[in-house]
């Protein structure tokens, strides 16, 4: 199901905080733990092989989907300046126990993607990637043509994810796959 030499980006360090080397972390995960408790992390710069690092401390800005986290020998704003735009990174054999009906976003790659037509269900193509730097997208291959369509990954795009079974329905609105077919 999840290949365990995958990584899983589950944040992204948009700037520094302060003059203490301090970082503002993007959360792309429902996990806040992953930025309040102190342990190894892994950052990694673009391409570039995944690096530990220590996470010291780290607090979420009120109101926001923001973290401040401080990192062992990040001690600059010069040093956290350096760090913008690198991932947080965790490996998937480390991701949480779920609840039944929950899943990681990983379990989506390589399941069937279907959509409702004429009161039947028609398999249109199947998720082979997902993009989550800004807003979780999901990637779509096409049956008919190859070609690759991004579907935001909302409840009311996407209404029923069965891992089970390996398929999810959508219900795109009008215009989003017009122009693929």
């Amino acid at each position: 199901m999840i290949n365990k030499n995958e990584w899983l980006i589950v944040g992204l360090i948009t700037s520094c905080h302060g003059i203490n080397g301090q970082v503002r972390v993007k959360s792309l995960s429902d996990f806040d733990e992953r930025f309040l408790n102190p342990g190894m992390r892994w950052l990694q710069k673009e391409s570039e092989t995944p690096s530990k690092i220590e996470l010291i401390s780290g607090f979420k800005q009120p109101g926001k989907e923001s973290f401040i986290l401080k990192f062992q020998g990040i001690n600059t704003r010069n040093h956290a300046e350096q760090l913008k735009k690198f991932k947080i990174l965790v490996k998937t054999d480390q991701l949480p126990k779920l609840k039944k009906e929950e899943f990681h976003l990983l379990e989506l790659i390589n399941i069937e993607v279907k959509i409702l037509e004429n009161n039947e269900l028609k398999i249109i193509g199947k998720v082979i990637n997902l993009e989550n730097e800004k807003n979780n997208l999901l990637v779509i291959e096409l049956l008919k043509n190859q070609k690759k369509v991004l579907i935001p990954f909302v409840k009311e795009i996407v209404p029923l994810v069965d891992i089970k079974n390996k398929f999810l329905i959508i219900n795109p609105p009008n215009g989003l796959l017009e122009l693929y077919f």
